[in-house]
């Protein structure tokens, strides 16, 4: 893919995307605008004219009319614009309404129908054009999307990570999964990547810590909800802060280096070639393993013994929990290690009993 930069950066810091949850009045749109371009960092003023709700009811945007708003926020404080569209209709009003970048949200993203509607309506233009990433962890989709869209002739697009939904209980409101974004940004290595810490949080106490994480990992900066008087917002009222909060957070982020100089990276380079020996030892270790888990395939082939023995399963899950803690590893990531390697013992053990 020949792809672009959606917004062009700034030597020495991070791309910055900011502005309401949702356009409300044209007065809370304008005095927002105005509170961030006093920072002097925000490219790009987003708010969303139209709100797809999860119920009826909620309120679901100002419409049209609010195009209208942002159009007086370029003229005035010569800051950019951007708004979610979600169907053809949407964009061919930002396009009239000379709105600078679009986004498809992760409801729209989630629904190919709905992608390729836009990118249909989009088909001719060269607006750049930023994707959420669907509600649920569904790589496909967002690369899908992706590609609908530079199918269409767009050829600046970018990546907004916000988070998936996930049923249980959780710090978050929607759960950073960061290693799907990491491997979406494999596939797409010149496709720009924003976090956007608000819809990730839901709440204002973290969203400080995920955009440095974000950060950290080499995002080219963030998207995040910034509202005048944030508890008294129609949508979302609780991730988001006011412009001066927004800007004691920009001042406490630290950009870190993409890459090393030659000297910096010598020990960086051999303590990569030691994990690359212990993740060689470990591939063995699991080959080896798999061995036993065919053995005892077999084993119960012959007696006519059921793959899963639950109780079993449980044991392990719990000593391997405490075994873990032991070694600084968290009883999250040793379950997750678990189901896998206990997912493949059983795949084994089926295809030997089925024989």
């Amino acid at each position: 893919m020949n792809i672009g930069k959606v917004i062009t950066p700034t030597p020495g810091r991070g791309l910055v995307i900011a502005g309401p949850c949702s356009a409300e009045t044209e007065g809370q749109v304008m005095q927002c605008a105005r509170d961030l371009a006093k920072l002097g960092q925000v490219d790009l003023f987003r708010s969303g004219i139209w709100k797809p709700r999860t119920r009826p009811g909620s309120f679901e945007g100002v419409g049209k009319e609010g195009l209208q708003w942002l159009k007086r926020v370029k003229e005035e404080t010569g800051m950019n614009t951007t708004t979610e569209v979600a169907k053809a209709s949407h964009v061919f009003d930002c396009l009239k309404a000379g709105i600078d970048v679009l986004w498809l949200g992760a409801r729209t993203t989630v629904n190919p129908f709905s992608v390729q509607e836009i990118a249909d309506a989009l088909n001719g233009t060269d607006i750049p054009v930023l994707i959420k990433n669907p509600i649920n962890p569904d790589l496909g989709l967002w690369q899908g999307a992706v590609e609908r869209i530079y199918k269409a002739g767009i050829t600046r697009i970018g990546l907004i990570h916000r988070g998936f939904s996930y049923h249980g209980e959780t710090t978050y409101r929607n759960v950073p999964r960061w290693q799907m974004a990491i491997e979406m940004k494999r596939k797409f290595p010149d496709l720009q990547m924003f976090i956007d810490n608000s819809h990730i949080c839901g709440r204002r106490d973290t969203l400080h810590e995920v955009a440095q994480e974000a950060l950290n990992l080499n995002y080219d900066g963030l998207m995040t909800e910034v509202h005048p008087r944030p508890d008294e917002a129609w949508s979302d009222a609780a991730q988001q802060i006011t412009p001066a909060v927004f800007g004691e957070m920009l001042k406490n982020l630290r950009l870190r280096k993409p890459t090393a100089s030659e000297m910096e990276i010598a020990p960086l380079t051999e303590l990569r070639r030691q994990i690359d020996e212990i993740d060689n030892d470990l591939i063995g270790m699991i080959g080896r393993r798999m061995k036993l888990s065919d053995s005892i395939g077999e084993f119960k082939a012959e007696r006519n013994i059921a793959v899963l023995q639950s109780d079993r399963w449980e044991a392990i899950l719990v000593k391997a929990a405490q075994d873990g803690a032991t070694h600084g590893l968290s009883s999250e990531f040793m379950e997750k290690y678990l189901k896998a390697i206990h997912q493949e013992s059983i795949d084994h053990q089926d295809a030997i009993v089925n024989r």
